[in-house]
């Protein structure tokens, strides 16, 4: 007796795709790679062009070690020092106010707010701040800091008004990544007994570490391009400062509006490009010391 089990199992036939779909596919792979090469196109050319003309000051060790201070458009010698220093005191500063504000709010966000009508202010107000202009930023902590409080023009006041700018982009980042987090984890850790609280901080933001470091990596790389604010908030100086609540301050941005409203010609047009390749390597290092560490504290597979 032969049941149905004992039967042969006829083999799946499938259909040959037609040409359209073909033709469809094949126009969609062709759009998409042109589409990615033109945008490479500008990227290149800006790399390049920054590259070929700044090279030349970075190769130079008193670019590194020396400040413009009495140096002019033409004279030989000097170089980013000062303006390394205060880019890196501004941007450092702005990241400790920013980072665990931005973290915090991303946090109660996903974990706490549940669709509660505070939570849906903050995302509001979070989804305008991302689109405030620095200079508007630049303008509210001159009009509160500097003209309600009376303190003076200083490093701190662009530090805050830089932290306008970095706050919604590290909750944006941070709240994206920790959605993605799969909730199993979480019912897993609840299942065992750990707290809410202990769960977020020793399950969801370690799973989550690497992509919230990458965010805030790129928050921190828009605010130290930033120029609107050193121009309203403190100026530029081409002396080291390493006080940020007094006196004017620095900056690479700031050092290329400086060689640029002058003649530019020759050892000045160098030092702009020059200052500008130099950013360019201050955020790639940056970059590449946060992703050492995202994978140095993120979880590892067994």
């Amino acid at each position: 007796m032969t049941t149905t089990l004992d039967k042969p199992v006829k083999e799946p036939t499938f259909r040959r795709t037609s040409a359209k779909r073909r033709f469809v596919n094949s126009t969609a792979t062709v759009l998409v790679t042109l589409a990615v090469l033109i945008a490479l196109i500008p990227l290149v050319w800006v790399l390049f062009s920054v590259v070929s003309r700044g090279l030349d000051p970075l190769l130079d060790p008193d670019w590194w070690q020396k400040s413009q201070n009495l140096m002019t458009n033409r004279t030989e010698g000097g170089g980013a020092y000062h303006a390394i220093i205060g880019t890196l005191f501004q941007g450092l500063l702005c990241a400790i106010i920013s980072v665990p504000i931005g973290l915090f709010v991303a946090i109660y966000l996903v974990e706490y707010s549940n669709g509660s009508r505070l939570g849906k202010v903050t995302t509001f107000m979070v989804d305008i701040l991302t689109g405030v202009p620095s200079i508007v930023a630049a303008l509210f902590i001159y009009s509160l800091w500097i003209t309600t409080f009376g303190f003076p023009r200083s490093g701190f006041a662009v530090s805050l008004a830089l932290v306008l700018l970095m706050i919604p982009v590290v909750v944006r980042s941070a709240e994206e990544m920790l959605r993605i987090v799969p909730q199993d984890l979480r019912e897993a850790s609840y299942a065992l007994g750990v707290p809410k609280w202990k769960t977020i901080a020793r399950v969801v933001v370690p799973t989550a570490l690497s992509g919230i470091v990458t965010g805030i990596m790129l928050a921190l790389a828009r605010v130290m391009g930033e120029t609107a604010p050193l121009l309203v908030l403190v100026g530029y100086t081409k002396t080291v400062n390493f006080d940020l609540f007094d006196g004017e301050m620095a900056s690479l941005p700031g050092m290329m509006v400086d060689q640029r409203s002058g003649s530019v010609v020759g050892l000045a047009d160098e030092r702009l490009w020059g200052a500008a390749l130099t950013l360019i390597l201050l955020v790639a290092v940056l970059n590449i010391f946060a992703k050492l560490v995202s994978k140095f504290f993120s979880p590892k597979s067994v």
